[in-house]
């Protein structure tokens, strides 16, 4: 966790300020959905001054080599839809992370994802649910 913190405070927020209608937030969305991710919410950091993203994805999967899946198919996705590349990728057996600085997607196994709870600790961003 520490080293995850310490990368994303490495680096600064882009200036231009993303939508949930952008084509990045759209294809992350789709290449999540497309490998089967769970519960996947969006988190719009926007208005929290202290936040180091405008949004998190956060989703889960049901095995480390699901978790691998999504972050593969994620950076594929991205890169040929948008031509962008991750900032930086921290890869996890419960924990992935997936970061192109104005989004960072986190993809967890279950227990995970309720032991870091990060839906609980932003809790005053705006949250989104994103079913099929």
């Amino acid at each position: 966790m520490e080293k995850i913190i310490t990368a994303l405070q490495g680096r600064k927020k882009a200036n231009t300020r993303l939508t949930r209608n952008s084509k990045l937030f759209k294809s992350i969305l789709k290449s999540i959905k497309d490998k089967k991710g769970e519960e996947i919410v969006s988190l719009d950091l926007k208005k929290i001054d202290e936040a180091v993203a405008d949004f998190f994805v956060v989703c889960q999967a049901n095995s480390n080599i699901q978790i691998k899946a999504i972050a593969d198919f994620i950076e594929e996705t991205v890169w040929n839809e948008c031509e962008e590349k991750p900032y930086h990728v921290e890869y996890g057996k419960d924990w992935t992370l997936i970061d192109f600085v104005n989004i960072v997607v986190h993809v967890f196994q279950s227990e995970q994802r309720k032991f870091y709870d990060l839906e609980g600790l932003w809790e005053d961003a705006e949250r989104m649910e994103h079913k099929d």
